[in-house]
């Protein structure tokens, strides 16, 4: 993407005052539910940046995730900059490789991705990560990336070398979902990838909600309010959106309304 010029007087005081692991927890616990936007720096534009942070104001987003499989032009603190100048949410990492930290964001997904058997994508990369990570100021948010089957091949399965969980299998996610909760993961993280043909399955989303106690990330192929309704129905404490909100104007008020909405009536009930 072209290079964007940092504000003049960025803002670094919004920083989340808690540990957002804290508040993921909470969040669970209370039942209310998150909304969080993947930009891809390699996906895009910086009009395109500017006028979805600037929507954001009338259509909240709780965080922002940055980042992707394959990053090739990194300007991960150009984006990061540009969130901070419009918008108050915390700003977490969605790292493919070392490479990718930034410590000006939050946070940080530290992802082991469980549904594959490639060791690098399991402990390696992390091993390279950690002392970076140790001298950053992010938060180290420990996921179990699940990628789950969606009807096409997605650029994370390949550049991992890893086969993603079948669609129609919810118990074997189920069981990935537990043994990574067993080694002390954090958070639970299913992906259908950029560009999935169809999202996580609702039924898959429930059996891992009932197998583990931590909270659950779904991402991938929710393009409309009714998908994401039923993510979240289904037992998602987070709903992760990408760049098909830059495509799509009406995407973007859809889930931030269905996420309000949803909130609403567990404060109601």
């Amino acid at each position: 993407m072209p290079s964007i010029q940092p504000p003049n007087q960025p803002n670094t005081t919004n920083r989340p005052q808690s540990s957002l692991l804290t508040t993921l927890r909470a969040h669970k616990q209370s039942g209310r539910k998150a909304f969080a936007v993947l930009l891809d720096p390699d996906k895009i534009e910086q009009d395109g940046l500017f006028e979805l942070l600037t929507r954001t104001a009338n259509y909240p987003v709780d965080f922002f995730l940055v980042g992707g499989s394959l990053v090739t032009d990194y300007s991960h603190k150009d984006v990061i900059a540009a969130i901070r100048q419009h918008s108050t949410a915390s700003i977490i990492l969605f790292p493919g490789n070392p490479l990718h930290i930034e410590p000006s964001a939050d946070a940080i997904l530290l992802l082991s991705l469980i549904s594959g058997r490639n060791p690098d994508f399991l402990i390696g990369q992390h091993v390279i990560a950690a002392p970076l990570l140790k001298k950053s100021s992010l938060e180290i948010l420990p996921t179990g990336y699940m990628v789950v089957d969606s009807g096409t091949q997605t650029t994370v399965s390949y550049i991992s070398g890893t086969m993603p969980l079948p669609y129609d299998k919810p118990s074997v996610a189920a069981c990935t979902a537990m043994a990574g909760e067993m080694l002390g993961l954090q958070l639970i993280y299913l992906d259908a990838g950029s560009g999935a043909r169809r999202p996580v399955a609702a039924d898959m989303i429930a059996a891992v909600r009932s197998a583990v106690d931590l909270p659950i990330i779904v991402g991938g192929g929710i393009n409309s309010g009714e998908k994401a309704y039923e993510a979240l129905k289904a037992g998602a404490d987070m709903i992760v959106v990408g760049n098909g909100i830059e495509q799509d104007p009406d995407l973007l008020p859809q889930l931030s309304m269905v996420v309000q909405a949803f909130n609403q009536s567990v404060v109601q009930a």
